[in-house]
């Protein structure tokens, strides 16, 4: 049965300190008006239960009267806006709760792979443009093309902080629909690009008004869904992006034939009709959000979303997940001094540096996969065809290595199944004599090495369970994805000019990335297991008493705490 403690209350077995629904709570991270509770930390424990007969109330931690009233107080004061919801004594019937779930991942979770339809659309379809003459035609060449490129990753890793700041402060669901219709009217407009500097222009905006847009949508997720349902939810997204790869690719194969009526390039055509659609998107958006699960009822929601106990529910099982997520209000926003905190933790510091390492190649290759099969003779047409098996391997592939993560409840090592897998394609890729010359046979390496194994989702659930404070957890996700794009941005500059046709050198950088890959991911599950044990050692050499000490009067915060153990 679950068990929840309080200020003097001690561990009382190892199962505890390192179950997985452990959740955290410094008052000092909440607001000014909690000053008088700056030395008391509440830290709630589960254990998991073998009884048959468990029931839902028996998970709930404010059965403990100590917590219930603590986090009453903290709701309170952080102003919660489903605070009249929070119920620590309701209950519902599993059936309930599945038929509700199943509302969610239709109002909710479906809504965000719909939006993310929209980023992907007007972030992708560059790479198809490039297959219909683009470059020769506005004057352009490879090395143009990945300056391009470069500047669109940096424009959306600077705006990935901002982009955090502004969308607590307003709201995910009023800040995702400006943004979305903002990009699109800027990725329309690329259909009157002249040259260079139009080019360059219009992949800075893109890419500062698309920064920042995952971090905002997983954020809006987490008001829904509970930690374990996230991650499943996440791994969506990115199968969202490979039907959209099957889709638009389909899709530009048509577009592109276009070319010449209205005396416009099938290039022009292509970023003026899906930025059009995708600008319907973002005004439907405004339609498709609610700011949280109590506040569906609107001019254009009028009789909501939920019923009432509907909502309690929705509610009540988020916080008795993790109660961290009422400790602040939907409308309120970061300082720069949390940000501050979250980039300094040093304890994410290895996710970060997987993150940058663990795209190159896939990003490499989804730039240039278009430009490959072209200079392999596949005509424009084709080509555009020939990109929907890449994305079929891609989803198998990530919704494997995501469910085998949570299943076997292991990370760094089902991580390495993806540098595993790839490294042989890379390597035959680049020192196979008939690769770039074979058709065939060179698509078909092309195709498996792009659609190898993606641990993006894994790694996101990865950073949000070792942040474990509520200031890291809100950001950690978006400092995360400012170290995938420093990654990116050096997988947009290895295929050069002088490097053609069959980029020897640049392959042999992503084989040696790629291969770098593997000891990183032994050497994060080797600092985690050290901290973990380091952090034993002290815990088990405390007496009782010095343990009801610690966690009553600490003022160590998040992951930084001794009775917090790393996920691995």
């Amino acid at each position: 049965m679950p068990i929840a403690k309080i200020g003097g209350h001690k561990a009382s077995t190892k199962s505890e300190v390192f179950d997985g629904s452990s959740h955290e709570f410094s008052s000092n991270e909440i607001s000014s008006n909690e000053k008088k509770n700056a030395n008391e930390v509440v830290t709630l424990r589960s254990v998991d239960s073998t009884s048959s007969e468990e029931s839902l109330l028996s998970k709930n931690p404010f059965l403990d009267p100590k917590v219930e009233e603590y986090y009453r107080e903290v709701y309170q004061a952080a102003h919660y806006e489903s605070y009249k919801a929070f119920d620590p004594t309701f209950t519902w019937t599993p059936e309930e709760e599945t038929k509700l779930v199943r509302k969610l991942n239709y109002r909710v979770a479906l809504t965000a792979c719909l939006l993310f339809v929209s980023l992907q659309v007007d972030r992708g379809n560059l790479a198809q443009a490039v297959t219909d003459n683009m470059l020769p035609e506005l004057g352009l060449n490879t090395n143009d093309y990945n300056t391009g490129n470069t500047i669109f990753l940096i424009a959306f890793l600077l705006a990935e902080v901002p982009s955090q700041l502004i969308s607590k402060k307003l709201g995910p669901d009023i800040f995702i629909p400006i943004q979305i219709c903002l990009w699109s009217i800027i990725a329309a407009s690329q259909a009157a690009l002249q040259g260079k500097a139009s080019f360059y222009a219009t992949r800075a905006l893109i890419g500062l008004l698309e920064g920042g847009f995952i971090a905002d949508l997983v954020l809006w997720l987490s008001y829904f869904f509970t930690s374990r349902e996230l991650s499943t939810r996440l791994s969506w997204f990115w199968v969202t992006l490979s039907l959209v790869g099957i889709f638009t690719s389909l899709l530009a194969f048509g577009i592109l034939r276009l070319g010449g009526k209205g005396g416009l390039e099938g290039w022009r055509w292509l970023f003026l009709i899906e930025g059009l659609f995708t600008l319907i998107l973002g005004v439907l958006s405004f339609y498709l959000m609610v700011p949280s699960a109590v506040q569906t009822k609107s001019k254009l929601h009028p009789k909501g979303w939920f019923t009432e106990r509907e909502e309690k529910i929705v509610v009540n099982r988020v916080l008795r997940d993790d109660p961290s997520k009422g400790t602040m209000h939907n409308r309120q926003a970061l300082s720069i001094k949390m940000i501050f905190k979250s980039i300094m933790d040093y304890d994410l510091w290895p996710v970060y540096a997987i993150g940058i390492y663990a795209y190159i190649g896939q990003s490499t290759f989804g730039s240039y996969f278009g430009l490959l099969n072209k200079q392999l003779g596949f005509s424009t047409f084709t080509t555009q065809v020939l990109n929907i098996p890449t994305n079929i391997v891609h989803i198998v592939l990530l919704l494997f290595i995501t469910w085998l993560s949570e299943f076997v409840k292991e990370r760094s090592l089902v991580c390495i199944l993806a540098p595993l897998y790839s490294t042989p394609f890379i390597a035959i890729i680049r020192w196979w004599p008939g690769s770039g010359k074979e058709k065939w046979p060179s698509y078909v390496l092309n195709t498996l090495f792009s659609g190898q194994p993606y641990i993006h989702a894994i790694c996101v659930s990865w950073v949000s369970r070792n942040s474990n404070s509520v200031r890291t957890r809100s950001i950690s996700s978006a400092v995360y994805n400012m170290f995938v794009q420093l990654g990116n941005i050096a997988a947009n500059n290895i295929y050069r000019k002088d490097d053609l046709p069959l980029y020897h050198r640049g392959n042999t950088q992503l084989f040696i990335i790629t291969v770098t890959l593997i000891p990183l991911l032994f050497l994060t599950k080797g600092y985690y297991i050290w901290r973990n044990n380091s952090r034993d050692k002290i815990w088990n050499a405390m007496t009782p008493e010095e343990r009801e000490d610690y966690i009553k009067n600490t003022t160590d915060e998040g992951n930084k705490r001794l009775d917090f153990r790393f996920d691995h």
